[in-house]
């Protein structure tokens, strides 16, 4: 026996040859894991889901210069073009703040317009010719004949609004519209694509179809049309900017002939609940849907708040009869994305590029829904 194997009174040497034992334990449990890890990761990454970075890949979004976006823009606080070219409304900040989250800022966003017939197909004119835009975010309700015969393929809800209808304050003063069927007999506009039109008929109304809700507002001035009825959140813009305004917020009439407007509540109208028309693209609509996802669960992201005070939650004193549209963001749909641990420490959310248009206060996450109405497709 050798002499540093000799036992040794205090079994020092018994102990040596323990931890000896453990350490080499140890080191094979070190060795095992690694193994295991190296055969596993292959199998997560080919059969998990994908991480943003896969999704902007497999969306082409990675080497793209602008960002095409299909808006309205004659609807003032939803989406307007002013007569200077800039864009302002609900819709515009809502189309930066998901950009903001594609990887696009602000000077990378390209806005073109787009007729209510033309979302479907993602068609907007640009200059003399029409293009495919890559998002349409154009006051485009959720309906399932839109998604299954048309072929719109929508994110989750971003608005929720509902049916409404406005009409001049100086025709028949006093008279009361709280239905459709008030409205018999009278010559009323709304969009060409709307599913209003069938409503209206049933109501004994006669429907006037037009591409533009702008152009059934202008009616209303000229007293070619007794109303008009479209979403609550559309024809509030219109009612605001016909009202005096004491704190330097309001909506330029770019009309004719502009006359003050009553915003009526109809009771039986549908509720709205506006989607981004994405297309056929799968990676684009999981990506917008994790923007709408964390505009609504992140606490710190307020950005969703800040576009609906700048734009819709001022104008509520000015349509005191109707509400405007849902003081809160809808539910939004959980997309699952690969994220290690490690990232969810050391990479920030990504940010976004837009911001509102006027300097209006959050007003936090808390809001109150509205009444459960049927669609009515605008």
């Amino acid at each position: 026996m050798g002499e540093t194997d000799e036992p040794r009174p205090d079994g020092s040497a018994g102990a040596s040859r323990t931890t000896r034992m453990r350490h080499a334990r140890l080191v094979g449990l070190v060795v095992v894991l690694a193994v295991l890890v190296a055969a596993v990761i292959p199998i997560v990454l080919a059969m998990g889901p994908p991480t943003r970075d896969d999704l902007l890949e497999e969306a082409g979004l990675v080497s793209r210069q602008h960002l095409l976006i299909g808006v309205k823009d004659d609807q003032p606080g939803i989406a307007q073009r002013l007569p200077n070219g800039t864009w302002q409304g609900f819709d515009i900040d809502i189309a930066y703040m998901i950009a903001g989250y594609l990887g696009f800022d602000r000077s990378r966003v390209r806005f073109l317009p787009i007729e209510s017939e033309d979302r479907a197909r993602r068609q907007a004119r640009d200059g003399d010719e029409f293009v495919t835009v890559d998002l349409v975010i154009a006051s485009y309700s959720i309906t399932r004949l839109r998604e299954e015969e048309e072929g719109a393929v929508f994110s989750a809800p971003y608005l929720a609004t509902e049916q409404s209808v406005v009409t001049r304050r100086d025709v028949r003063a006093g008279e009361q519209v709280s239905s459709l069927e008030d409205l018999a007999g009278e010559r009323v506009c709304t969009l060409t694509t709307s599913t209003s039109s069938q409503r209206l008929r049933a109501a004994g109304a006669t429907p006037i179809g037009r591409n533009k809700i702008s152009e059934c507002i202008q009616m209303l001035y000229d007293g070619t049309a007794y109303a008009v009825t479209t979403d609550a959140a559309i024809l509030a813009g219109f009612v605001t900017a016909d009202q005096p305004d004491d704190d330097g917020r309001h909506f330029p009439t770019l009309l004719k002939g502009g006359k003050p407007l009553r915003h009526w509540d109809i009771g039986s109208a549908a509720q709205e609940k506006y989607g981004v028309n994405t297309g056929p693209n799968e990676a684009l609509r999981d990506l917008v849907d994790l923007a709408l996802y964390a505009s609504a669960k992140d606490e710190k992201d307020s950005a969703w708040e800040e576009a609906y005070d700048a734009n819709l939650r001022w104008q509520q004193r000015y349509n005191p009869q109707q509400s405007v549209a849902e003081q809160q963001q809808p539910e939004p749909r959980k997309v699952q994305v690969r994220q290690w641990p490690w990232e969810r420490i050391a990479l920030p959310a990504p940010t976004y590029s837009g911001s509102p248009s006027s300097g209006a206060v959050s007003s936090g996450r808390a809001g109150r829904r509205g009444r459960v109405r049927r669609n009515s497709g605008c």
